[in-house]
């Protein structure tokens, strides 16, 4: 799944015409990016989630993509911003795009930058075989998020409170399970961020993860997207 329901405040003015996840790195926009990196790992259905000028990201990607000699890809849409009349954050729209979701799958915002990220096949196939429920990337932290957001135990489980903590790359896998408390399809529309979720799970060692030391960026800044397309 591909996060793309975020309006980017801070991205204005480039973000009031044209959603975060459709501004372009280096000649593409910035989710093709993850679409592509996908691709190349086999997976050929993508659910994708829009809020703001959600119409837009629709019609620029289609129902079925083709990146170079990949398989094609085939793209659900959760369009939230239809459905509800705007974002339901994190937790809240991957419940509701659950029912469209293997029982084990990839989550990634489309606002970060990050092309050399494998999403392998590998990765998956040992987060199904433990007994975790979300297994994250972790990333240095950048000199906008200084203090980190989770630690990261000897035995691999992703912890709150730590000497070191590290940024979450937004890059993680879930168990269907991990949202056993929610209804499937939110039918209701709920709003509910993703970090509570996290983070209880943290506190009974239900969440596994590793550090990504590859280049990654979040988008989150015109300065930023700049930086990334200077010469």
């Amino acid at each position: 799944m591909v996060l793309a329901a975020g309006r980017g405040e801070r991205m204005r003015p480039l973000t009031d015409q044209c959603p975060k996840p459709l501004l372009e790195v280096r000649g593409k926009p910035l989710m093709q990016w993850h679409l592509e990196a996908l691709s190349r790992e086999g997976i050929e259905t993508v659910v994708v989630n829009t809020a703001w000028l959600g119409e837009q990201v629709e019609a620029a990607f289609g129902e079925r993509a083709q990146w170079s000699d990949a398989s094609p890809q085939r793209l659900l849409y959760s369009h939230e911003g239809r459905d509800f009349g705007g974002a339901l954050e994190t937790a809240g729209g991957i419940v509701r795009a659950l029912p469209l979701l293997d029982e084990v799958f990839w989550v990634v915002a489309g606002d970060v930058f990050m092309p050399q990220f494998p999403f392998a096949r590998q990765a998956r196939e040992r987060f199904m075989a433990g007994d975790a429920s979300a297994h994250l990337w972790l990333v240095p932290n950048p000199p906008h998020n200084p203090r980190g957001d989770f630690g990261l135990a000897s035995d691999g489980r992703a912890v709150n409170e730590a000497a070191e903590r590290y940024t979450f790359s937004t890059v993680a896998l879930y168990r269907k399970a991990f949202f056993a408390g929610f209804v499937p399809g939110n039918p209701q529309g709920l709003r509910a961020p993703l970090a509570p979720l996290l983070r209880a799970a943290m506190d009974n060692g239900a969440v596994t993860a590793e550090l990504w030391t590859g280049g990654w960026t979040d988008v989150g800044t015109p300065e930023r997207l700049a930086q990334l397309n200077a010469p």
